[in-house]
């Protein structure tokens, strides 16, 4: 069975207005949406799991205001992508010097095979067009994002 888009998120894992204003704290709301989805069975060891590859790798900021964090951990039930924006912007490190805007946390099973690198691949070939994420920006609705995401990323 092929994966869509809807497998691996919803409008519940959507935050248009994140309350975090650094890395940490972002990283751990969002992952508060995959616990409350049943997605996560233990949000601290998922959230060190992220923290840590995010210091190992110099951080997941990418040009163009967008970031994304990840990792595999035996906390993860299912292999997720919470999706969040700042107004504010986030500094998420790696190859950007402005900050992150558009987050993508991606949640994989410890030991599954390598679905959290296909979605980094093709949410990152989508993310280096313009247009798509404007169309993220422009979303005035979690409804809107999801149709955003089913419209232009395949898996």
């Amino acid at each position: 069975m092929d994966l869509t888009i809807d497998d691996v998120t919803s409008t519940e894992l959507i935050i248009l207005d994140l309350d975090a204003t650094e890395r940490d704290a972002a990283i751990a709301e969002m992952a508060d949406r995959l616990v409350a989805q049943g997605r996560i069975s233990d949000r601290d060891a998922y959230v060190n799991a992220v923290l840590e590859r995010e210091r190992e790798g110099g951080g997941t900021g990418m040009e163009m205001g967008v970031a994304i964090p990840h990792a595999k951990s035996e906390a993860v039930n299912n292999a997720s992508v919470a999706v969040a924006r700042s107004d504010q912007g986030i500094d998420f490190g790696g190859d950007s010097e402005q900050p992150s805007t558009l987050l993508f946390l991606i949640a994989a099973p410890a030991g599954g095979d390598d679905l959290h690198v296909r979605l980094l691949s093709r949410l990152s070939r989508r993310l280096i067009h313009e247009s798509f994420r404007q169309k993220l920006y422009d979303a005035s609705s979690p409804d809107e994002v999801m149709e955003t995401l089913r419209e232009e990323v395949t898996l």
